[in-house]
């Protein structure tokens, strides 16, 4: 069974910095895309940031200029530096690895999650 498993989560003050990482148990083949969603108590989970295969990267409005994605695909793993974290970037952050078959199958794999507190 597929894992994704991330680490890098903590405590750090406003302003502060964190780095997350997560890498797959075992390889999952044909990942197009990997990403970062976070969770906050009451709230949706939400898409911090994605890497494609190629190399394009996406962000949510929220992170731009303060996060950066980073990672390798066909490794199955991916890095997520925070950098002037806020209070409200406090959240369980969720690991994603998304995967098309040759027959359009799309499967998609999460990791446990790991939380992040950012206080003021």
């Amino acid at each position: 069974q597929v894992q994704l498993v991330e680490s890098g989560g903590g405590l750090v003050q406003a302003g502060g910095s964190l780095k997350l990482s997560c890498a797959a148990s075992t390889h999952i083949f044909s990942v197009n895309t990997m990403a970062w969603y976070r969770q906050a108590p009451g709230k949706q989970r939400e898409l911090v940031a994605a890497i494609t295969s190629g190399g394009s990267t996406n962000y949510a409005d929220s992170v731009k200029g303060r996060f950066a994605i980073s990672g390798d695909n066909a490794k199955n793993t991916v890095h997520l530096q925070m950098n002037s974290l806020k209070p409200e970037d406090t959240a369980v952050y969720y690991c994603n690895a998304r995967q098309i078959l040759s027959d359009a199958t799309v499967y998609n794999y999460w990791g446990q999650g790991t939380q992040v507190t950012v206080s003021s």
